[in-house]
Protein backbone atom coordinates (compact mmCIF):
# COMPACT_ATOMS: atom_id res chain seq x y z
CA UNK A 1 0.00 0.00 0.00
CA UNK A 2 1.24 3.65 -1.13
CA UNK A 3 -0.17 7.01 0.26
CA UNK A 4 -0.14 10.46 -1.18
CA UNK A 5 -0.81 13.53 -0.77
CA UNK A 6 -3.51 15.45 -2.51
CA UNK A 7 -3.34 18.39 -4.15
CA UNK A 8 -6.36 19.91 -2.88
CA UNK A 9 -5.63 22.16 0.10
CA UNK A 10 -7.49 20.75 3.60
CA UNK A 11 -8.44 23.78 4.44
CA UNK A 12 -11.33 23.64 1.55
CA UNK A 13 -12.73 20.18 2.60
CA UNK A 14 -11.90 17.34 0.48
CA UNK A 15 -12.73 16.86 -3.25
CA UNK A 16 -14.67 13.92 -2.06
CA UNK A 17 -18.30 14.83 -0.60
CA UNK A 18 -17.58 14.87 2.93
CA UNK A 19 -21.01 13.10 3.75
CA UNK A 20 -19.52 10.17 2.08
CA UNK A 21 -16.41 8.68 3.58
CA UNK A 22 -15.47 6.85 1.19
CA UNK A 23 -15.06 9.41 -1.44
CA UNK A 24 -15.20 7.69 -5.55
CA UNK A 25 -14.80 4.01 -4.10
CA UNK A 26 -18.53 4.51 -2.59
CA UNK A 27 -20.73 2.06 -5.15
CA UNK A 28 -23.90 4.24 -6.20
CA UNK A 29 -27.55 3.10 -6.63
CA UNK A 30 -28.44 4.75 -9.68
CA UNK A 31 -28.76 2.43 -12.93
CA UNK A 32 -25.94 2.94 -15.03
CA UNK A 33 -25.28 1.59 -18.58
CA UNK A 34 -21.79 1.48 -19.75
CA UNK A 35 -21.67 0.59 -23.85
CA UNK A 36 -23.37 3.89 -25.23
CA UNK A 37 -19.47 4.64 -26.92
CA UNK A 38 -18.11 1.29 -26.60
CA UNK A 39 -18.91 -2.13 -25.16
CA UNK A 40 -18.29 -2.94 -21.72
CA UNK A 41 -15.32 -5.29 -23.00
CA UNK A 42 -14.17 -2.86 -24.90
CA UNK A 43 -13.73 0.13 -22.20
CA UNK A 44 -10.39 2.13 -22.39
CA UNK A 45 -9.23 5.32 -22.28
CA UNK A 46 -10.23 7.47 -24.80
CA UNK A 47 -8.04 10.86 -26.87
CA UNK A 48 -10.03 13.28 -28.59
CA UNK A 49 -9.73 12.58 -32.37
CA UNK A 50 -7.18 14.54 -34.25
CA UNK A 51 -9.54 16.62 -36.06
CA UNK A 52 -11.38 17.75 -32.53
CA UNK A 53 -10.11 21.50 -31.86
CA UNK A 54 -11.20 23.79 -28.88
CA UNK A 55 -13.89 26.33 -29.82
CA UNK A 56 -12.91 29.99 -29.66
CA UNK A 57 -15.44 30.75 -26.95
CA UNK A 58 -15.79 28.98 -23.97
CA UNK A 59 -18.27 30.55 -21.23
CA UNK A 60 -18.25 29.53 -17.75
CA UNK A 61 -20.64 30.04 -15.13
CA UNK A 62 -20.47 29.59 -10.98
CA UNK A 63 -21.74 30.91 -8.07
CA UNK A 64 -21.12 32.14 -4.41
CA UNK A 65 -22.72 32.68 -1.50
CA UNK A 66 -21.85 34.45 2.15
CA UNK A 67 -23.80 34.42 5.33
CA UNK A 68 -23.22 38.29 6.33
CA UNK A 69 -24.76 37.97 9.97
CA UNK A 70 -26.79 35.74 12.23
CA UNK A 71 -29.44 37.50 13.53
CA UNK A 72 -32.72 36.33 16.08
CA UNK A 73 -36.10 37.64 16.24
CA UNK A 74 -38.21 39.15 19.20
CA UNK A 75 -41.91 37.90 18.68
CA UNK A 76 -42.84 39.69 21.74
CA UNK A 77 -44.50 36.61 23.10
CA UNK A 78 -41.07 35.24 23.97
CA UNK A 79 -40.73 33.22 21.17
CA UNK A 80 -37.43 33.55 19.01
CA UNK A 81 -36.49 32.55 15.63
CA UNK A 82 -33.10 32.28 13.96
CA UNK A 83 -32.33 33.52 10.92
CA UNK A 84 -29.16 34.48 8.93
CA UNK A 85 -28.64 37.41 6.46
CA UNK A 86 -26.85 36.10 2.92
CA UNK A 87 -25.65 37.37 -0.10
CA UNK A 88 -25.44 35.46 -3.47
CA UNK A 89 -24.13 35.73 -6.76
CA UNK A 90 -24.12 34.29 -10.24
CA UNK A 91 -21.73 35.42 -12.88
CA UNK A 92 -20.61 34.04 -16.53
CA UNK A 93 -17.11 34.68 -17.39
CA UNK A 94 -16.25 34.83 -21.24
CA UNK A 95 -12.85 33.22 -22.13
CA UNK A 96 -11.93 34.20 -25.89
CA UNK A 97 -9.24 31.75 -26.60
CA UNK A 98 -8.04 33.38 -29.85
CA UNK A 99 -7.30 36.75 -27.97
CA UNK A 100 -6.45 35.31 -24.62
CA UNK A 101 -8.82 37.63 -23.13
CA UNK A 102 -11.51 36.85 -20.34
CA UNK A 103 -14.11 39.04 -19.37
CA UNK A 104 -17.38 38.66 -17.03
CA UNK A 105 -20.03 39.09 -19.09
CA UNK A 106 -22.88 38.32 -16.78
CA UNK A 107 -23.62 38.61 -13.20
CA UNK A 108 -26.73 38.98 -10.57
CA UNK A 109 -26.44 39.68 -6.99
CA UNK A 110 -29.19 38.97 -4.64
CA UNK A 111 -29.55 38.94 -0.82
CA UNK A 112 -32.12 37.00 1.35
CA UNK A 113 -32.77 36.97 5.18
CA UNK A 114 -33.35 33.03 6.03
CA UNK A 115 -35.34 32.49 9.06
CA UNK A 116 -37.91 29.70 10.34
CA UNK A 117 -40.00 32.53 11.62
CA UNK A 118 -43.66 32.55 9.52
CA UNK A 119 -43.99 36.14 10.75
CA UNK A 120 -40.53 37.78 9.14
CA UNK A 121 -40.41 40.43 6.46
CA UNK A 122 -37.71 42.49 3.83
CA UNK A 123 -34.76 43.66 5.79
CA UNK A 124 -33.44 46.67 4.88
CA UNK A 125 -30.11 47.36 5.87
CA UNK A 126 -29.01 50.96 4.50
CA UNK A 127 -28.95 50.66 0.93
CA UNK A 128 -29.29 46.87 0.66
CA UNK A 129 -32.37 45.30 1.74
CA UNK A 130 -32.52 41.11 2.05
CA UNK A 131 -35.71 39.80 1.16
CA UNK A 132 -37.51 37.01 3.41
CA UNK A 133 -37.37 33.90 2.79
CA UNK A 134 -39.30 31.39 5.28
CA UNK A 135 -37.24 28.37 5.63
CA UNK A 136 -38.78 25.17 7.67
CA UNK A 137 -36.35 23.31 9.22
CA UNK A 138 -36.23 22.18 12.97
CA UNK A 139 -32.10 22.62 13.42
CA UNK A 140 -30.76 25.99 12.90
CA UNK A 141 -27.63 24.89 11.88
CA UNK A 142 -29.40 24.00 8.47
CA UNK A 143 -29.96 27.45 7.83
CA UNK A 144 -27.15 28.19 5.91
CA UNK A 145 -28.04 25.05 3.33
CA UNK A 146 -30.68 26.81 2.20
CA UNK A 147 -28.97 29.97 0.88
CA UNK A 148 -28.29 26.73 -2.16
CA UNK A 149 -31.40 26.49 -3.93
CA UNK A 150 -32.59 30.25 -4.65
CA UNK A 151 -28.25 30.60 -5.82
CA UNK A 152 -28.84 27.70 -7.58
CA UNK A 153 -31.65 29.61 -9.56
CA UNK A 154 -29.75 32.40 -10.15
CA UNK A 155 -27.25 30.24 -11.61
CA UNK A 156 -29.56 28.60 -13.95
CA UNK A 157 -31.29 32.21 -14.87
CA UNK A 158 -27.52 33.86 -15.66
CA UNK A 159 -26.84 30.53 -18.11
CA UNK A 160 -30.39 30.79 -19.58
CA UNK A 161 -29.69 34.48 -20.46
CA UNK A 162 -26.16 33.99 -21.58
CA UNK A 163 -27.21 31.17 -24.10
CA UNK A 164 -30.21 32.76 -25.58
CA UNK A 165 -27.81 36.14 -26.33
CA UNK A 166 -25.85 33.37 -27.93
CA UNK A 167 -28.22 31.51 -29.93
CA UNK A 168 -26.17 30.35 -32.90
CA UNK A 169 -22.45 30.74 -31.59
CA UNK A 170 -20.01 27.92 -31.91
CA UNK A 171 -18.89 28.11 -28.09
CA UNK A 172 -19.13 25.98 -25.49
CA UNK A 173 -20.66 26.71 -21.80
CA UNK A 174 -19.35 24.74 -18.84
CA UNK A 175 -21.32 24.88 -15.62
CA UNK A 176 -19.64 24.62 -12.48
CA UNK A 177 -21.69 21.57 -10.99
CA UNK A 178 -23.95 19.64 -12.05
CA UNK A 179 -26.58 21.08 -14.89
CA UNK A 180 -29.70 20.55 -12.86
CA UNK A 181 -32.48 22.57 -14.63
CA UNK A 182 -30.13 23.66 -17.33
CA UNK A 183 -30.54 20.18 -19.09
CA UNK A 184 -31.89 22.20 -22.64
CA UNK A 185 -28.95 24.50 -23.37
CA UNK A 186 -27.68 23.62 -26.31
CA UNK A 187 -23.82 22.90 -26.26
CA UNK A 188 -23.44 23.35 -23.07
CA UNK A 189 -21.47 20.69 -20.32
CA UNK A 190 -21.97 19.86 -16.92
CA UNK A 191 -18.28 20.02 -14.60
CA UNK A 192 -18.37 18.03 -11.12
CA UNK A 193 -15.17 18.76 -9.41
CA UNK A 194 -16.07 17.17 -6.05
CA UNK A 195 -16.73 13.45 -6.52
CA UNK A 196 -19.25 11.66 -4.29
CA UNK A 197 -19.44 8.21 -5.60
CA UNK A 198 -18.17 5.77 -7.96
CA UNK A 199 -21.45 4.90 -11.01
CA UNK A 200 -18.89 1.94 -12.60
CA UNK A 201 -17.96 -1.74 -11.77
CA UNK A 202 -14.46 -2.23 -10.37
CA UNK A 203 -13.18 -3.30 -14.05
CA UNK A 204 -14.26 0.54 -15.50
CA UNK A 205 -12.90 1.98 -12.22
CA UNK A 206 -9.42 0.10 -13.13
CA UNK A 207 -10.15 1.98 -16.30
CA UNK A 208 -10.77 5.33 -14.89
CA UNK A 209 -8.13 5.54 -12.33
CA UNK A 210 -5.41 4.92 -15.06
CA UNK A 211 -6.09 7.71 -17.10
CA UNK A 212 -3.53 9.71 -18.16
CA UNK A 213 -3.63 13.67 -18.10
CA UNK A 214 -6.11 14.72 -21.10
CA UNK A 215 -7.66 11.23 -21.16
CA UNK A 216 -11.05 10.00 -20.86
CA UNK A 217 -13.33 7.32 -20.46
CA UNK A 218 -15.69 6.21 -22.40
CA UNK A 219 -19.23 7.98 -22.36
CA UNK A 220 -22.04 5.95 -20.02
CA UNK A 221 -25.50 6.81 -19.04
CA UNK A 222 -26.64 7.62 -15.22
CA UNK A 223 -30.23 6.83 -15.39
CA UNK A 224 -32.18 8.85 -12.72
CA UNK A 225 -34.20 11.79 -13.00
CA UNK A 226 -30.96 13.88 -12.53
CA UNK A 227 -28.66 11.93 -14.35
CA UNK A 228 -27.59 12.01 -17.87
CA UNK A 229 -24.49 11.22 -20.41
CA UNK A 230 -21.64 11.58 -18.07
CA UNK A 231 -18.04 10.61 -18.02
CA UNK A 232 -14.55 10.86 -16.25
CA UNK A 233 -11.59 13.25 -16.76
CA UNK A 234 -8.35 13.22 -15.60
CA UNK A 235 -6.58 17.06 -15.91
CA UNK A 236 -2.89 17.46 -15.99
CA UNK A 237 -0.97 17.98 -12.53
CA UNK A 238 1.53 16.34 -10.62
CA UNK A 239 0.97 12.41 -10.52
CA UNK A 240 -0.30 10.66 -6.90
CA UNK A 241 -3.60 9.37 -5.93
CA UNK A 242 -5.92 7.22 -8.40
CA UNK A 243 -7.98 9.87 -8.66
CA UNK A 244 -5.96 13.01 -8.39
CA UNK A 245 -7.18 15.53 -10.78
CA UNK A 246 -10.24 13.93 -11.50
CA UNK A 247 -13.80 15.27 -12.85
CA UNK A 248 -16.83 13.89 -13.89
CA UNK A 249 -18.04 15.90 -16.66
CA UNK A 250 -22.30 15.20 -18.20
CA UNK A 251 -24.18 16.61 -20.40
CA UNK A 252 -28.15 16.17 -21.44
CA UNK A 253 -29.57 12.93 -22.46
CA UNK A 254 -31.81 15.28 -24.58
CA UNK A 255 -28.83 14.88 -27.46
CA UNK A 256 -28.22 11.86 -29.10
CA UNK A 257 -25.37 9.80 -28.70
CA UNK A 258 -23.17 10.82 -31.02
CA UNK A 259 -23.31 14.79 -29.97
CA UNK A 260 -22.70 13.02 -25.92
CA UNK A 261 -19.91 11.92 -27.57
CA UNK A 262 -18.75 14.72 -29.57
CA UNK A 263 -19.21 16.88 -26.57
CA UNK A 264 -16.86 15.14 -24.57
CA UNK A 265 -14.06 14.66 -27.02
CA UNK A 266 -14.62 18.82 -26.86
CA UNK A 267 -14.05 18.42 -23.08
CA UNK A 268 -10.76 16.38 -23.56
CA UNK A 269 -9.45 19.09 -25.56
CA UNK A 270 -10.71 22.07 -23.67
CA UNK A 271 -10.75 21.76 -20.01
CA UNK A 272 -7.58 20.87 -19.32
CA UNK A 273 -6.19 23.91 -20.61
CA UNK A 274 -8.45 25.57 -18.13
CA UNK A 275 -5.82 23.46 -15.52
CA UNK A 276 -5.20 25.81 -12.54
CA UNK A 277 -1.51 24.75 -10.88
CA UNK A 278 -1.12 23.39 -7.16
CA UNK A 279 1.18 26.79 -5.86
CA UNK A 280 -1.31 29.04 -7.49
CA UNK A 281 -5.40 27.50 -6.24
CA UNK A 282 -5.01 25.16 -2.75
CA UNK A 283 -7.92 23.36 -4.92
CA UNK A 284 -5.93 21.89 -7.93
CA UNK A 285 -6.34 21.62 -10.53
CA UNK A 286 -10.08 20.77 -10.17
CA UNK A 287 -10.94 24.19 -9.81
CA UNK A 288 -10.45 25.94 -13.34
CA UNK A 289 -8.35 29.66 -13.59
CA UNK A 290 -11.34 31.06 -15.26
CA UNK A 291 -13.91 29.47 -12.66
CA UNK A 292 -10.89 31.09 -9.91
CA UNK A 293 -11.13 34.51 -11.18
CA UNK A 294 -15.25 34.63 -11.33
CA UNK A 295 -15.27 33.56 -7.88
CA UNK A 296 -12.98 36.08 -6.73
CA UNK A 297 -14.81 39.28 -8.99
CA UNK A 298 -18.12 37.88 -7.69
CA UNK A 299 -17.35 38.36 -4.11
CA UNK A 300 -16.26 41.49 -4.47
CA UNK A 301 -19.31 42.50 -6.18
CA UNK A 302 -21.23 40.92 -2.97
CA UNK A 303 -19.79 44.23 -1.04
CA UNK A 304 -17.36 44.87 2.00
CA UNK A 305 -18.90 41.92 4.45
CA UNK A 306 -17.77 44.16 7.33
CA UNK A 307 -19.80 47.54 5.89
CA UNK A 308 -22.77 45.12 5.62
CA UNK A 309 -22.44 43.61 9.09
CA UNK A 310 -22.46 46.79 10.28
CA UNK A 311 -25.60 48.25 8.38
CA UNK A 312 -27.07 45.20 10.01
CA UNK A 313 -26.51 45.83 13.68
CA UNK A 314 -27.63 49.47 13.38
CA UNK A 315 -30.96 48.53 11.04
CA UNK A 316 -31.67 45.54 13.52
CA UNK A 317 -31.12 48.28 16.30
CA UNK A 318 -33.03 51.27 15.12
Amino acid sequence: MRWHVDQWSPAYGSPFEQDDPAGPSAPSSAEVETDIEVPDEAWQARQPPADVRAPDVVLLVDGVRRIDATLWTDEGDGVSHPGLAASYAAGVVRCDLRSGRAELVDWQVERGLFTTSPAATDLTAGQVRYRARQVNVSDPGKLAIAVQAPLTELEVAVSTRVRESTPNDDDLLVVDGPLRKRRGLARTIGYIKTQRGSYLSAAHTAVVTRLRPGERSPVFKVGTAWGGYSWYLRLPGRAGAPWAGMVRVECSTQLSKQEAIHLADLSAVTLPRFASTAYKDPRAPQNLVPIAGLERRLRALLGDPRLLHRSLTLATAS
